[in-house]
């Protein structure tokens, strides 16, 4: 067994390979489908908020990429690999662009090794560590990214494993402050909503039964992330009202992309 193998736990749920059994996914464990299930009773619209939230990745990248003119990419709290990776999208509108992932999780560093292999003319890397270790990963990714040019920060469903609100807006300032002006923050978050108090429950369920645990913030909380960044059009809303091809309901997934100036 390799070290990596070692590190994965089977026996409970976890966010990421559910969120890939929601998404259509095969990499995940018996005991992520019945707690995605579970979770889905409780909030049958749960697995729209994974499709949504993917299908926001790729706009908001390929926005970068067409009109921002973004040809650098930290992916933080990657998640396993799916369709439309950022790298994928980025390397699609710009075969040069360069994009590193970090993730902790050892499921995802396995397939990620195998997965996230880049064009010729751009390079794709990835980092095992957690959100937290700001200087790690900015010392590591400095090895692939310029961080003197503008990189797009992703921070997609990630930062809802930070419960303190003060701890997770720090962490999100630190590395929005290395990075060079013209950098962009994406970043989606689970949301607390009146309107939605099914979510409440599926997310109480999550934190009894699966791991890491999660926290739910409002829309203005979430917004927070985004002081001091120009914030692009239409806002921090929801994910699958961000720049839609075609008009989608509300999900208690939130989003928004801001400029740094």
């Amino acid at each position: 067994m390799t070290d990596i193998e070692s590190r994965i736990d089977a026996s409970r749920p976890h966010t990421a390979r559910i969120w890939n059994y929601w998404t259509g996914g095969k990499d995940n464990y018996p005991v992520d489908r019945e707690a995605g299930d579970r979770i889905r009773e409780l909030h049958p619209g749960i697995g729209e908020y994974a499709k949504a939230d993917r299908l926001f990745l790729g706009r908001a990248v390929r926005h970068l990429a067409e009109q921002e003119g973004i040809r650098q990419f930290l992916d933080i709290g990657t998640g396993l690999p799916s369709a439309d990776n950022t790298h994928e999208v980025a390397q699609r509108v710009a075969p040069d662009a360069r994009v590193v992932y970090v993730d902790n999780d050892p499921l995802v560093l396995a397939h990620a090794r195998a997965l996230l292999v880049g064009t010729p003319e751009g390079r794709t890397d990835y980092l095992d560590a957690d959100l937290r270790d700001v200087d790690t990963i900015l010392a590591a990714a400095a090895k692939t990214l310029d961080l003197s040019r503008p990189v797009a920060l992703m921070l997609l469903g990630v930062v809802i494993f930070v419960e303190d609100d003060e701890e997770s807006y720090a962490i999100v300032r630190r590395l929005m402050d290395a990075l060079a002006p013209g950098s962009h923050l994406v970043l989606s978050h689970t949301v607390a909503h009146p309107d939605m108090p099914d979510v409440d429950a599926a997310v109480a369920f999550w934190n009894e039964h699966g791991t890491p645990k999660l926290t739910q913030r409002t829309p203005r909380a979430i917004a927070r992330y985004f002081d001091g960044l120009e914030l692009l059009e239409p806002g921090v809303v929801s994910c699958s009202a961000w720049r839609p091809r075609t008009p989608a309901p509300d999900v208690a997934m939130y989003a928004g992309v801001g400029r740094k100036g």
